[in-house]
């Protein structure tokens, strides 16, 4: 692959922070997008924007693109999560985990893939979760399946063009706002960011041509931060 060229979504996060570093060391050329709560204060950054908003997610998407002269890699971690027990989960508590997680997926790919090289790759965020959903997380885990139902779906329209789609699937990342949050967790049970990242790295290289339409687990809590 001559010119690297990818996309990241939720490039502000934890996640997409370690994505973005390793993908850079690498040789690619990144675009980071950041959602809407901001993007940082740095040349090259594109958003804030609600990936969600199909229209949206397309002018942003676009502008990234040209930036970088098309596109050779997507990698989509813009998502949201929530805990909410179903008894108490309002229509408006479950469209928010399937607009966070599954539309924002489905705007960015139908944005990006016109702008995508032959032999691209397309790499989104699942959840362990979406195997079995437990006690409060019912809407979460329900968008995350549907993340993989997108992924698989895409690996078959995508093929005659070569371009390939996968998913990563964390359970809990080792992330500074993890540990805020559950500070009588293990984080030592945890994965770190940039273990994720190498396996993203990985799916979206040509070592990893014959996985197409996957869900990758990244759960092993020995990913350590090297």
């Amino acid at each position: 692959m001559p010119d690297k060229r990818v996309l990241i979504t939720g490039a502000g996060g934890a996640l997409g922070m370690a994505t973005m570093a390793r993908l850079t060391a690498q040789g690619w050329r990144v675009a980071p997008v950041a959602g809407r709560h901001g993007a940082p204060d740095a040349p090259g950054w594109f958003g804030p924007v609600d990936l969600a908003d199909r229209d949206a997610a397309a002018q942003v998407v676009a502008q990234a693109a040209r930036a970088l002269g098309g596109l050779d890699g997507v990698v989509h971690l813009a998502g949201g999560f929530a805990m909410q027990r179903l008894l108490e989960c309002t229509p408006q508590d479950w469209r928010a985990m399937q607009a966070g997680n599954v539309e924002s997926l489905i705007a960015v790919v139908q944005a990006a893939v016109p702008h995508m090289a032959e032999g691209g790759a397309i790499v989104a965020v699942g959840g362990m979760a979406a195997a079995r959903a437990g006690a409060g997380m019912a809407a979460y885990a329900s968008a995350k399946s549907a993340v993989l139902r997108v992924v698989e779906a895409l690996g078959v329209e995508l093929a005659p063009r070569g371009i390939r789609a996968n998913a990563v699937l964390p359970g809990v990342i080792d992330t500074p706002a993890n540990r805020r949050d559950m500070p009588r967790a293990d984080p030592a049970r945890w994965t770190h960011p940039n273990a994720i990242a190498d396996v993203i790295a990985f799916l979206l290289s040509p070592q990893s041509r014959a996985i197409n339409g996957a869900g990758v687990p990244v759960n092993n809590p020995a990913g350590s931060a090297a």
